[in-house]
């Protein structure tokens, strides 16, 4: 039943109108009293709905109804008038009234003009409807579509093998735009061809099919970058050495830079390829070029990584690499043999995977930025050298290199030394005994005490020889491991004291520089001191008359910094390397200056036995400078001045 809102000013018009509407299937509504008092509100009670207006233009103005039909535009109009005019009928017509009807009213004519409207309201509505699911239809076609694009989107991106993805993506074009086959063309970058590198359902000469990039149609869109569609009724030859009815080509791009080719084509089929198609292969063609990418990359990334895991297991050292973090990135078999851990060490700390104390002190010192390098024993026995590097950006690379080899026989040079130094001694000491005893036997001539004193001299210089090798034979062997807490500012003070008479007899400058706060050091004594002669005696001893030698003590992260600086003739930058080995004497000292060779040897193999670093520094003619970095104690308070 048709509800009927019935707008009439006349109560006794509006009375019969609605007497009339029950008889004839319809269902009066009268309007809100708000329409009375001139509101232009809803003319619709609240809750109520209405199926036709019946209105007449004496009981609410033209712009009020306007008002009623903006927010009521499924209700249709059915104008009641007493006489209808032409300005009257233009007004409705705006309105969008749907009938007219005239006094006097005739039921009939009452009835058919309502039913009129309701018919017309339902076709409205059934058009409406239809509309709707239409609309609905292609947005419900536009979100499958979407959904499929995401899904294979997702299976794209999320494929790591470059065979799948190539497959994945030709198949995929196929699907999206019902064509009958589909082929990948990549850009090779040393001919400047498109080659094939994937299709489906391709039945062309897939290995050899190349095209050129100046005259083909797939050129063209590698050139441009846009995509290209060919549509013809008409079997038409593309320059790809088949023929096709029609055809889309669109660029596959990463970075801004076009790299390949994807189309799909129809080669029996007619009919011609959509819009939407085209966006539909675009979009699948920038999901491919992603998936393309990342495939790539993870298989260069996998080469690399296969040669990088060939180098590792194969090379003879040990390697360690450590983050920033302290985290073990990788280890090969050489290393987890030295520390006796295995493989699955990777991403665990180094302080939980190195018992030497050393090497975990090595590590700590190369992630602060400092090299390193120290021995460390493996359980069968075999020595190995270590070095900490520090690298930028990643960490610290540990390596080890096998030096047992090397160990032995510096053993067994030195107990040759150690045995040979120990048997010239004695002929030595006799030599010089009776070289004194010369003297007493006779007065002896000018000549004769010249030649007496050369032997003097030269036995001297061999037993200090002796003694060098003997200390050198007793620090490397690790006879000297007696260490306790000492003062190294006290030990340099007294050391610098002990040459300053050296240095004035060749009216030299002999300074120190003592910082504040130096910690104490766990070492010995005497090694220390000698140490500290050999550097500062040699500073002195080749520096010119009249020079100047300076010693700066400073505390730096806890270390000892120890420098001795001279302006002598510097060291030869190609023999720099050299200076530390045994019997190595600069090219650039004269050979009338006194020296075994061994001095720096004994300062380098007293320093590592006190885990520091030792190195030169120097410049021809301007003068040297040594350097000595101890480890300090923590915590340890400076002696009292």
């Amino acid at each position: 039943m048709a509800v009927v809102l019935l707008m009439i000013a006349d109560a006794v018009t509006r009375d019969l109108l609605e007497r009339g509407l029950q008889g004839g299937s319809f269902e009066a509504l009268l309007p809100d009293d708000t329409v009375w008092s001139g509101s232009r509100g809803n003319l619709l009670p609240a809750g109520a709905h209405a199926d036709i207006a019946l209105v007449d233009e004496a009981a609410l103005p033209l712009d009020v109804l306007k008002d009623f039909v903006n927010v009521n535009p499924h209700v249709p109009l059915v104008l009641f008038t007493a006489e209808i005019s032409k300005t009257v009928l233009l007004q409705a017509m705006r309105l969008g009234v749907v009938g007219v009807i005239t006094a006097p009213v005739r039921y009939e004519a009452l009835v058919s003009a309502l039913r009129a409207a309701v018919e017309r309201q339902d076709a409205i509505r059934k058009w409406a409807l239809e509309e709707s699911q239409r609309k609905t239809r292609t947005l419900r076609t536009q979100i499958d579509e979407l959904k499929t694009l995401l899904t294979v989107g997702r299976a794209l991106t999320s494929e790591l093998n470059l065979e799948e993805v190539l497959t994945a993506v030709a198949s995929a074009a196929v699907e999206f735009t019902g064509a009958e086959e589909s082929t990948l063309f990549l850009l090779d970058e040393k001919t400047g061809e498109l080659y094939l590198r994937a299709s489906h359902d391709f039945s062309g000469a897939t290995n050899a099919l190349r095209l050129r990039v100046d005259d083909t149609l797939a050129g063209q869109v590698l050139r441009t970058g846009k995509p290209l569609v060919l549509d013809s009724d008409t079997l038409e030859k593309i320059k790809t050495s088949y023929l096709v009815h029609a055809l889309i080509y669109v660029p596959l791009v990463i970075h801004g830079r076009v790299i390949g080719v994807l189309g799909v084509d129809n080669r029996t089929r007619r009919g011609n390829f959509t819009p939407r198609h085209v966006e539909q292969l675009t979009a699948l063609a920038e999901y491919a070029a992603v998936a393309l990418e990342n495939a790539q990359l993870f298989t260069e990334v996998q080469t690399e990584r296969k040669k990088l895991t060939s180098v590792m297991r194969n090379i003879k050292e040990g390697i360690v690499i450590v983050d920033m973090m302290g985290e073990i990135m990788l280890i090969n078999h050489v290393a987890q043999m030295v520390l006796d851990v295995s493989e699955s060490v990777a991403g665990e700390t180094y302080r939980n995977c190195c018992s030497s104390l050393d090497l975990r002190e090595g590590i700590r010192q190369g992630l602060e930025g400092h090299e390193y390098h120290t021995e460390i024993s493996a359980a069968d026995g075999r020595v190995f050298s270590v070095r900490v590097t520090p690298v930028p950006g990643v960490g610290a690379a540990v390596t080890m290199h096998d030096v047992t080899h090397f160990k032995e026989l510096d053993r067994l040079k030195s107990e040759f030394v150690s045995t040979v130094s120990h048997d010239l001694r004695s002929p030595l000491t006799a030599i010089l005994g009776y070289v004194e005893l010369l003297e007493r036997a006779g007065p002896l001539t000018p000549m004769q005490k010249r030649f007496v004193d050369r032997v003097r001299a030269s036995v001297e210089n061999i037993t200090a020889l002796i003694n060098d090798l003997l200390d050198l034979g007793r620090i490397e062997a690790g006879l000297d491991t007696e260490k306790e807490v000492v003062s190294i500012a006290e030990i340099v003070r007294y050391a610098v004291e002990g040459m300053k008479s050296q240095a004035e007899e060749r009216h030299q400058e002999l300074v120190l520089h003592m910082g504040e706060n130096i910690p104490m050091v766990m070492g010995n004594i005497v090694r220390l001191r000698q140490m500290l002669d050999n550097i500062i005696g040699n500073a002195t001893k080749y520096t010119g008359e009249g020079g100047r030698v300076e010693v700066t003590v400073e505390s730096r992260n806890n270390q000892v910094v120890i420098r001795v600086s001279d302006n002598g003739p510097g060291i030869p930058t190609s023999e720099q390397p050299y200076i530390f080995n045994k019997f190595f004497r600069a090219s650039n000292v004269a050979s009338e200056k006194p020296g075994t060779g061994l001095g720096l040897a004994i300062v380098k193999s007293i320093v590592d036995a006190h885990h520091g670093r030792v190195w030169v520094e120097s410049e021809v003619g301007k003068g040297t400078t040594f350097t000595v970095v101890l480890p300090g104690l923590e915590g340890s308070a400076p002696p009292e001045a």
